[in-house]
């Protein structure tokens, strides 16, 4: 039998009081942040949040004992908080909010979504009783986390995960399909290419970029000068990047080293992408080749439409509704990361290269 970790154990391993692990891990204020990051770091390694009869099976109990609502009227926590554009006019997480309402609504329960990211404003609403589960869309705080956690409601992220909070959690198979995507490029004749996007910005731009080097060691080759996507090119949701996108094609073209395709972590990456090269007339894809990933509705209408990925995102919404109901019903089921697959969406981006052309010196295209 495993033996059951306490907070006196956490303690000792710290080298703090017992009542500063009870602060750390129920919420409450009189610690740091740095001491209660520490805290749930211990126990996260020591195993405290896993074990059965651990954190948050007093509240888990609480729920238990007391009287439950008729099932149809029950709701569903929807929390999205509003960072990094995600927000229900995006064309990516407002698409997978519709699959998560559309699914939940079908279903007879109501829907009660949350942007707010500070935790003492979505605490105020956590009432394990009130709520049959939460669906986390995005980043999402590991404090915020630790309080839904920490009462113990049923808990699904799309799109994120935490190292320290144990969920059920969707993604698109963003690895493989990076693969696959940069697999028809190298098939192409593309040799020289150059990923733009930030791998600490979240885990599917890790992701991707983890497919994206898997496929270019399978040909033999090595990422190019620069494409180090933790401190070069930053990839995001707007075009606060172009000045410097901007910059470092100039100083490519220069020394005559540019890419022959560049492969982008997301559709609005590559749509500030393909502006930002029709302002120093580069031709796409004539010049250089353009992917995306996401298929957001502007990728198909860019001139030219952009090659990408197509990442089902209402099903990544609808899947993570139906496996919280699983959760609820089967709340000590083992925990899944469930990956949806992606399929490629090949358009006009992308120009395949002659062997003559890409033997020539580096930088031609």
């Amino acid at each position: 039998m495993t033996k059951k970790i306490t907070m006196q154990q956490i303690a000792d391993q710290l080298g703090v009081s017992k009542f500063v692990v009870s602060k750390a891990l129920s919420g409450k204020g009189g610690v740091s942040e740095s001491t209660r990051e520490r805290v749930i770091q211990a126990a996260s390694q020591l195993g405290y949040f896993t074990q059965k009869r651990g954190y948050g099976q007093a509240a888990r109990r609480e729920k238990e004992h007391t009287p439950q609502r008729d099932p149809e009227r029950h709701s569903v926590l929807v929390l999205m908080p509003n960072v990094r554009f995600q927000t229900r006019e995006s064309l990516y997480w407002g698409r997978i909010l519709d699959g998560v309402t559309e699914t939940l609504e079908e279903k007879g329960f109501g829907v009660v979504i949350v942007s707010e990211q500070r935790v003492d404003a979505v605490t105020s609403v956590l009432n394990p009783s009130g709520f049959l589960g939460l669906i986390g869309i995005g980043q999402i705080s590991t404090p915020l986390l630790l309080e839904v956690h920490r009462i113990g409601l049923a808990m699904v992220l799309i799109d994120h995960e935490d190292p320290l909070i144990p969920a059920d959690s969707v993604f698109a198979n963003n690895t493989d399909a990076s693969l696959r995507l940069t697999n028809h490029l190298l098939g192409s004749g593309h040799r020289r290419l150059h990923f733009i996007g930030n791998s600490g910005f979240s885990r599917s731009f890790r992701d991707r970029w983890s497919g994206y080097r898997s496929a270019l060691e399978a040909y033999g080759l090595k990422p190019q000068e620069g494409d180090d996507p933790m401190n070069a090119l930053v990839g995001i949701d707007d075009a606060s990047f172009e000045p410097e996108l901007r910059q470092w094609l100039l100083k490519r073209r220069k020394q005559r080293t540019l890419p022959t395709a560049l492969v982008c972590a997301n559709d609005s990456v590559a749509l500030t992408a393909e502006r930002t090269l029709d302002s120093l007339g580069i031709r796409v894809p004539e010049d250089i080749s353009l992917t995306g990933f996401d298929n957001i509705e502007d990728a198909g209408r860019a001139q030219p439409a952009l090659t990408t990925v197509h990442v089902p995102k209402e099903a990544m919404g609808r899947r993570a509704a139906l496996r919280l109901l699983e959760r609820v019903r089967e709340p000590k089921a083992p925990l899944e990361k469930i990956l949806v697959a992606s399929d490629l969406v090949l358009r006009g981006s992308v120009a395949e290269i002659p062997v003559a052309k890409e033997a020539a010196l580096p930088g031609e295209v």
